[in-house]
């Protein structure tokens, strides 16, 4: 990414989600696909890693991970900015457990880059970030309710 598209870009954010026992649907992917196709997101790096029993990391390839002989993840074949490197999916390994495997998504929040370019042209300047994960959600509306 040039650093002219850096100034007019929106955020950029990562994911790692784990699937325990190795165990990718696919299911995700259709809406993954769709938030692309809409200009939501912009998809930097897609990388996947396993975790083996004896805690072995493996960086593994695209495949048809749902099993009906379609390469489910050929779109974002030869996605890579190089933002992502070896060391960011040992990193990004290290949360898993063992017998898990993880995929690991950089992505350019593309719905946010004008508003984020026109504060950046004012001056403006993120000073902190941050996501709150749904089960913390969940468990705060839960203890609401139960005040309640």
């Amino acid at each position: 990414m040039a650093q002219d598209e850096l100034t007019e870009s929106g955020p950029v954010d990562y994911l790692v989600v784990e699937f325990p026992g190795n165990r990718m649907t696919g299911e995700g992917l259709p809406l993954l696909i769709d938030l692309v196709d809409r200009g939501i997101i912009r998809i930097l790096d897609f990388a996947f890693v396993r975790k083996d029993a004896d805690g072995t990391v493996t960086a593994m390839e695209l495949a048809d991970f749902d099993g009906d002989g379609t390469l489910d993840l050929a779109v974002f074949e030869g996605v890579s900015s190089g933002l992502l490197r070896a060391d960011d999916l040992s990193e990004a390994a290290a949360v898993l457990e063992p017998g898990n495997s993880a995929g690991v998504l950089i992505y350019e929040n593309t719905w946010a880059g004008p508003f984020a370019a026109a504060l950046r042209r004012g001056g403006a300047q993120v000073v902190a970030s941050g996501r709150v994960p749904v089960q913390d959600l969940l468990r705060s509306l839960d203890e609401l309710e139960a005040l309640g």
